[in-house]
C-alpha cells in the first residue's frame, strides 16, 4: 500500500505514496483522556466531531475504497465479512469475524474460502443482509466505472483477471458461488492463507443489488454498520446518525457510542491541531482521522502536561526507502548498492522529519510494527551517521575510485527533507546526488511506469494489513513487475526461486507460522542490497478534552473511531 507520508488517510485510495503511507500504537499505547470513567454499557449518546484535512471528493462507494482493516469512517457504515479486532495492543493486528460467522474456512490447500453469515444481520432499510448481497459488493469491485479498490482480487480469483463487472452482458464471477442465503464460496486460482485478512475490505461489504446506482452510489450508499449516512457534500461534511436495524448482539468489535458523528472535511492541518489544542466548544467533543501532529506543534505540547494527556501515538507498518532499479546502471551492480547502504546517514534523515518522536530509523524493509515478520538485521550497517569511508572502498572496488554522480528521484510534497539529508550524507562518501523533485500528482506515474523509471527513487511502502504477504510480494515478486504503469517493484527484481518462495508461504494458514517465513524471507533479500530502508514514520495525534476511550489500535496504528465515547 503506497501512503503519503504523515496522512493516515484511511478511506483513500492506498496507491497515495511517493513517498506513500498507514500506522500503530508505540507499543500498546493506549493513551486515552477520561480512560477511567469510560463505561462500555452506558457510553451511548452525544455528537461525536470529526475534524479532517481529506476532502473525500471520491465519495464512500465500498467498491472504490482502498482502506486498512475496513478504513476508520468507512468501517462505521459498512460491515465486512471480517474485521480488525477492536482492543489495544499486539491483540489489535487479529482478524476476527464481522459478518461472518468466523475467519473462514480453508480447503487444505487454501484455494477454497468458505464463509456462513450469522442470523438476523439487516441493512438500514431493514431487509436481511444475504450471501448474494456480498457476492455482488465483491462483484461491482471489478467494474471500470469503479476503479480504485486494491488489486487483490483481480488476481487471486479464477476468472477474475479478464471479469468486467456485473453491469456488462457476463454479469456472473462464477468463482463466486452462494450455495444458499447465508453461504458465500470462494475459489482462488492460487493458494492464499492471507484471504481472512482481504476479507476485512470494503469491497466485502455487502451491496442490495435493486439499490445499486452505479457511480452515484458514492454519495448515498446502504449501510451495514451501526451508522448511517444523514447528509454528505463533497469536499466539505458528512453526517452520520444511527442505524436503527443495527444492532450490538451482531457486532462484537463496534461500540458505536455517540449518537451522532458529524464530520468536517477539507480543513487546514493547522487548523485542526490549533482546535484540538484548544478545545473550546463542540472542539471538545472532536478528533481527527487524518492530522498527526506537526513537529512545532508537537513541541509546543511537550510543555503542556495537559496537553501530553491528550495524544495517542501510532505507527503504521510502513518503510521509507531508497529504491534501486537493478536493471539500469550502476545499480545492477551490487557493490554500487551496498555502498549507497553504507553511506546513509538516518540521524539526518529522522531530524529532517521532526525528530525520533515523529520517526524511527529502519535497517530492515520489513518494519517492526510487523510484529511477527519483523526480523533483525543490519548487514551493511552505516551506523548512526554513515560509514563514507566503507563507502568510497566499495566504489573503488566496483570501478568508481574518483565516485559517481546519479539523479535522486523524489516526490517534492513528501519527502523533501529526506533527499537534502541523502544529498549531504553521499556527498562525503564521493557520491553526487542530483535532485529530481517531481510533483506529487505525477510522482507514482513517473517512478511507477517501467518505460519511465529512473535508477534512484525515494519512497514507501505501507501494509495493506498486518502480514508480511502484502508488503514483500508487490515489491519483490518478479511476476508482479507491471510495464505501462502501476508497478510497484521498483528493483524490477525477478528471482524464480524467490517467486516460488513466495508462493510455498501463500499456501501457510497459520498466520503465526507465515510471519515467521515472512520474516526469514525478508531477511535473505536484505542481503541483496536492494533496497536502502530509512525510516518508519510515527504518528503523534491530539483528541478533544472529553473525548474517552482513544485506544490505538495496532492494525492501522490510529484509533478506533468505532470505539470512541463522549460521554
Amino acid at each position: 500500500m503506497l501512503r503519503p507520508a504523515r496522512i493516515a488517510l484511511f478511506g483513500l485510495p492506498a496507491l497515495l505514496v511517493g513517498g506513500l503511507l498507514t500506522a500503530c500504537g508505540s507499543s500498546g499505547s493506549t493513551n486515552s483522556a477520561g480512560a477511567a470513567s469510560f463505561n462500555a454499557a452506558t457510553c451511548q449518546g452525544g455528537t461525536l466531531y470529526v475534524l479532517d484535512q481529506s476532502k473525500e471528493s471520491s465519495g464512500y462507494d465500498p467498491a472504490v475504497l482502498y482502506t486498512s482493516g475496513g478504513g476508520a469512517i468507512p468501517r462505521l457504515f459498512f460491515r465486512t465479512l471480517t474485521t480488525r479486532q477492536s482492543v489495544a495492543g499486539d491483540e489489535g493486528t487479529k482478524v476476527v469475524p464481522d459478518l461472518a460467522t468466523d475467519t473462514g474456512e480453508a480447503s487444505e490447500n487454501a484455494t477454497v474460502w468458505t464463509y456462513h453469515l450469522k442470523p438476523g444481520l439487516k441493512f438500514s432499510d431493514g431487509s436481511a443482509i444475504t450471501s448474494a448481497d456480498i457476492k455482488y459488493g465483491v462483484e461491482r469491485s471489478f467494474s471500470s466505472q469503479l476503479a480504485g479498490g486494491p488489486p487483490y482480487l483481480r488476481d487471486w480469483l479464477i476468472g477474475g483477471e479478464s471479469y468486467q463487472g456485473p453491469y456488462g452482458s457476463n454479469p456472473d464471477l462464477a468463482s463466486i458461488t452462494t450455495p444458499d442465503a447465508s453461504t458465500i464460496v470462494f475459489h482462488l486460482r492460487k493458494s492464499e492463507g492471507d484471504f481472512p485478512y482481504l476479507a476485512a475490505e470494503t469491497q466485502f461489504a455487502p451491496v442490495p443489488k435493486a439499490k445499486d446506482t452505479g457511480k452515484n452510489y458514492n454519495t448515498d450508499p446502504v449501510s451495514s454498520g451501526p451508522y448511517m449516512i444523514a447528509g454528505f457534500t463533497k469536499g466539505q461534511s458528512l453526517d452520520l446518525v444511527r442505524n436503527p436495524n443495527w444492532s450490538r448482539s451482531t457486532d462484537s468489535q463496534r461500540l458505536a457510542c455517540p449518537d451522532k458523528i458529524d464530520i468536517s472535511l477539507g480543513l487546514s492541518p493547522a487548523v485542526i491541531n490549533q482546535r484540538l489544542s484548544a478545545s473550546i466548544g463542540n472542539d471538545a467533543d472532536s478528533i481527527t482521522t487524518d492530522t498527526p501532529l506537526d513537529p512545532a506543534t508537537l513541541a509546543k505540547i511537550a510543555g503542556n502536561p495537559a496537553l501530553k494527556k491528550r495524544t495517542v501515538t501510532g505507527t503504521f507498518a510502513q518503510t521509507t526507502y531508497l529504491a534501486f532499479n537493478v536493471t539500469k546502471k550502476p545499480f545492477d551492480n551490487q557493490l554500487v548498492r551496498e555502498a549507497f547502504s553504507y553511506a546513509v546517514d538516518r540521524t539526518a534523515i529522522v531530524n529532517g522529519e521532526g525528530g525520533s518522536q515523529l520517526a524511527t530509523p529502519a535497517t530492515t524493509f520489513d518494519p517492526t510494527s510487523l510484529t511477527g515478520a519483523y526480523h533483525p538485521y543490519d548487514y551493511y550497517p552505516a551506523g548512526a551517521t554513515g560509514d563514507p569511508a566503507k563507502a568510497k572502498q566499495l566504489l573503488a572496488q566496483a570501478g568508481y575510485p574518483n565516485g559517481l554522480t546519479v539523479s535522486l528521484a523524489y516526490d517534492t510534497a513528501l519527502n523533501a527533507p529526506d533527499a537534502t539529508a541523502l544529498q549531504q550524507a553521499y556527498a562525503k562518501a564521493g557520491i553526487t546526488l542530483q535532485l529530481n523533485g517531481i510533483d506529487d500528482s505525477d510522482f507514482q506515474s513517473q517512478v511507477g511506469n517501467t518505460s519511465t523509471e529512473p535508477a534512484l527513487a525515494l519512497t514507501s511502502w505501507g501494509a495493506d494489513w498486518p502480514s508480511g504477504a502484502p508488503f514483500l510480494s508487490p515489491i519483490f515478486d518478479g511476476r508482479q513487475i507491471v510495464k505501462g504503469g502501476g508497478n510497484f517493484n521498483l528493483a524490477q527484481f525477478n528471482d524464480p526461486a524467490v517467486n516460488a518462495q513466495i508462493d510455498k508461504i501463500n499456501q501457510i494458514t497459520d498466520h503465526a507460522t507465515a510471519q515467521q517465513a515472512w520474516g526469514d524471507l525478508d531477511a535473505q533479500l536484505g542481503k541483496l542490497a536492494l533496497t536502502v530502508p530509512l525510516y518508519s514514520p510515527v504518528d503523534e495525534v491530539l483528541f478533544g478534552s472529553h473525548v474517552k476511550n482513544t485506544y490505538v489500535d495496532q492494525w492501522r496504528g490510529w484509533y478506533d473511531i468505532a470505539s470512541v465515547s463522549v460521554k
